[in-house]
Parts: structure tokens; sequence; C-alpha cells
């Protein structure tokens, strides 16, 4: 189980705490149709997928979820449970779902448990007074599902900007550009389990509860495709890190050199904003911004390429990716290595606009790790961070640099 406890999880244990007693108090309303949906929700979990970084996934719990919240027939007849019982279902969905992964040893997201329940209670907070017939009551028809089509848009922002406070939360990123990432996400399958949810609930209302086999197995499919295409990345991940390590094996960078160039190159890289597919790339290309010391006849002591000239720096970045482009879908990384040594900007000229803000982080964070190597010692990570910074005229673009600094000093700060 995860050691880290965000911000989100004891909120979501006060909603559930509070439903779950609300519920118990009125009474449960058709016990059958919640029992279905809860079994529906937590299956979902059951079958929910874990993504880079450990973070969890459940679309079809999710759809199931919000199929309840979003029920306003059961054949034929009105659906009557409230926001509370909507709640309190997803939650024992959600924690019989999860009790086979716990058992069995695996990571349970209780960060990202919470933001599916938090989301399903800001649903349903807003969608059933619109059908119940003591508040609004609308009757089924076209401003009903326009109403249903403006809740999944609201949960769509919710849920984003949730995942971008965990995010920001865990990995120090700047909330502005996870926000953004997390809302091309949902655009993609976030509409497509905010649709399926939509339709059971709709469809529940002509078939009965067969409406949730018939309607939820293309979700599955999906899901089982997406879980195919997360192994892949993984796979393509672990690949590039087996690669990088070919230079530490050889003896031409110190063990551990490109696995820390590229934690600390996405740790800046978050720090400047960056996101989705442009963090994924700069680790690429962190991971391998050394490969060209393989064509070198004799290794540089130490690896350090800082301590060799600019020629033989452009020469050792260019041959890497040379080599990188021989993969032929890696382009965007090739270039960034090749142009990683290059400075800034040059005497008597502006930046070059052209130049990669991730071939700037790179060299920032290789130049870093070359001066410190293994060394804890903050008197040797504050006189290279100094070191860099006397290079901000040219070689060392200065926002870069800003950023590393900050990254440098709240790791000092929090291992004090």
């Amino acid at each position: 189980m995860r050691s880290h406890v965000g911000p989100l999880i004891p909120v979501a244990a006060v909603v559930v705490v509070a439903a779950v007693a609300h519920t118990a108090a009125v009474g449960v309303v058709d016990p059958w149709v919640a029992l279905a949906f809860a079994a529906f929700v937590g299956f979902g979990e059951l079958v929910r997928l874990t993504l880079p970084g450990e973070r969890d996934a459940a679309p079809l719990g999710v759809a199931g979820a919000l199929a309840y919240c979003l029920l306003p027939e059961v054949a034929g007849t009105p659906a009557e449970h409230g926001a509370s019982q909507v709640v309190a279902v997803a939650a024992i969905g959600i924690l019989v779902g999860g009790l086979p992964h716990a058992a069995a040893g695996r990571v349970v997201g209780l960060e990202d448990a919470a933001r599916r329940l938090l989301v399903v209670a800001a649903a349903a907070a807003a969608f059933r007074p619109v059908v119940d017939p003591d508040a609004v009551g609308l009757d089924p028809g076209p401003g009903l599902a326009a109403v249903m089509i403006g809740v999944l848009l609201g949960v769509l922002i919710l849920d984003a900007l949730l995942a971008a406070l965990s995010r920001a939360s865990t990995e120090r990123a700047r909330l502005g550009a996870t926000w953004r990432d997390e809302l091309r996400t949902e655009l993609s399958i976030g509409s497509a389990i905010g649709a399926t949810g939509m339709l059971i609930a709709l469809a529940v209302g002509v078939m009965d509860l067969w409406a949730i086999p018939v309607f939820c197995a293309p979700l599955l499919l999906t899901q089982f495709s997406f879980r195919r295409f997360v192994a892949i990345r993984e796979t393509y991940l672990q690949t590039v890190r087996s690669l990088s390590r070919v230079t530490e094996l050889g003896g031409y960078t110190e063990t551990g050199h490109a696995r820390r160039v590229s934690e600390l190159a996405l740790a800046v890289g978050r720090e400047l904003g960056l996101a989705g597919d442009d963090l994924r790339d700069l680790e690429y290309a962190a991971l391998m911004h050394d490969l060209g010391q393989l064509s070198l006849a004799e290794p540089i002591p130490g690896g350090a390429t800082i301590m060799v000239d600019a020629g033989e720096q452009r020469r050792i970045a260019e041959e890497g990716a040379r080599v990188i482009r021989a993969t032929g879908v890696l382009d965007r990384v090739a270039d960034m290595v090749e142009r990683s040594t290059e400075p800034y900007r040059r005497p008597h000229e502006a930046m070059d606009p052209t130049l990669p803000l991730g071939a700037s982080v790179i060299k920032a964070a290789n130049a870093f790790d070359d001066l410190v190597g293994e060394s804890t010692s903050s008197r040797v990570r504050l006189d290279a961070l100094e070191r860099l910074r006397l290079g901000m005229a040219y070689e060392y673009d200065p926002r870069v640099v800003a950023a590393l600094s900050r990254v440098v000093e709240r790791s000092l700060k929090s291992s004090v």
C-alpha cells in the first residue's frame, strides 16, 4: 500500500461516512437495484488498470457509479434513491473490488479511489435532486438528457482538477500544467466513460438491469485494449532504461548516472510546467543522453562529459542521436539529445528559439550530476548550483537553472 496520504483521502472519508450514516438512517431504497450496481462498481474496481506512475484507473467502475447516479427509472418505475445512497453504493463497490487486490499484496491506490468517490458524490449531489419529485422532479425527456450531459461535463472538469491537485501534491508539479494534461486525458477516455454511464442509466429504464451487461461489454473490451497499450508502453520504458545502462556496464559512465539525470530532469521539467508527451520524451532523452560515449576509443574519466571540450561533447551527442534515430520512432528524443550540448545563446546573439527546452534541461541536469555524482553533501550540491549559475550568460538557460535550484534546495530541506 502506498505510504503517501494525499489531500483527497480525508475529504473522501468524511463524505463516505456521512453518506453511509444517512443511508442507514433513512433506509435503502430498491435494495436489489443498489446491490446490482454495487456489484457492477465492484467488478469494475476488480479489473481496474494500473497506469504509469502507479496510478489507478477504473473506467468500468466509474461508468457503473455514474450510471447509478444518473438513473431516472428502472423498467418504467421512477428511481427514488438519493445522493447519499449513490455514494454509499459506490463506496461499497470500491471496497469490495479492492479487497482482492489488497489480499494479493498489490498496491492500493487510495488517493485514486478517493478521487473517484468525490467525483461520484459531486455528480450525485448535482443530479439526484433533478429527478427527486420533492425537489425539481424533472421527467425523462430532452430536458433531462441535457441536464445529464451538463453534469457529465462538470464531472470531467472536476475529475481533471482533482487529479491535477493530487499530482501537484505528490510530484511537486505546477497545477496549471497538470490540469491541462489531465483535461486532455479526460476528453478521450473520460468522455467514453461518461457516455457509457449515461447510456446505461437511460437503458435501464427500458431494459431493466439487463442493460448493465449489454452496455458495459464494449467498454470492457476497450479497457482490455487500453491495458495492453499501457503494458506495451511500460515495456518500452523498461527497454529504454535497459539501453541506458549499456554505457554503465561498458565503464563509460558512473553507475546510476543516467537514472539520476533522468529523475532530476523530470523534476525540473515539472517545475517548468512541462506535461504529458513532453515529459515522456524528456525522460527518454535524459536516459539515453550518453549513448554516444560508446563511440569513444577511451572512456572519459568518470564519464563526465562536462570535463571535455565543446567539440567532443557535440560529437558524442550527435552519435547518440544517430543511434536513437535508427529506431525510426523517437525523432523528437533524438533531436533533444543531439542539441543537449548547445549553449542556450551565443555571444552577441539572442536565445535560440529553435532549441528545445528539454535539451536545455538535460544539459543542466547532466552537468549538475557530473559535478555532484552520488554525493549527498549539501556543500557539494550548492557549489554545483553556483557553478551552473556562473554559466547563465551563455551556456545554461536561466529559467532551467532557476528551476533546478528550486528542486535541489527543496530536496536539501527535506533531507534535513
